[in-house]
């Protein structure tokens, strides 16, 4: 099961080798979408987790144990794809490369599966052809 996940680290479990534990230990797949973290700071990292649902169920546990806030992402964007203009506002600001736009035809194109939700293209579309679904 691929699951997407937003890890909040306090400040004393930042500088935990916890990515490495998840793959060691709990057999998951792990996949860093975005980070803002440091021993200094504590901070936030977006991750999507791949495994079987028991060693993902035990990785969530033993995240939790060491003081790591989880929060599942279950939000999708959406994309009026019919009204675009295809001017490229939107791609200089997907980190997750869920937009893109070049040759042949200079479309853009919007993978869903790529997209992290972060709400970039929200505010970066001149149209306003973004639609933020929970659930």
């Amino acid at each position: 099961m691929k699951k997407r996940f937003v890890l909040n680290f306090a400040l004393d479990a930042a500088d935990e080798p916890i990515t490495y534990v998840l793959i060691k230990e709990y057999d998951l797949k792990l996949n860093i979408l975005k980070a803002a973290i440091s021993p200094e700071k504590g901070g936030e990292l977006l991750v999507e987790l791949d495994g079987d649902d028991k060693n993902l169920s035990e990785g969530l546990d033993y995240l939790r144990g060491r003081g790591v806030g989880v929060d599942a992402v279950d939000k999708k964007m959406l994309f009026r794809r019919e009204e675009c203009i295809h001017c490229g506002a939107c791609v200089a600001t997907c980190f997750a490369g869920a937009l893109t736009i070049g040759a042949p035809d200079w479309e853009l194109k919007f993978d869903a599966e790529k997209c992290v939700a972060c709400e970039m293209c929200l505010k970066s579309c001149p149209l306003k052809l973004f639609d933020l679904r929970f659930g």
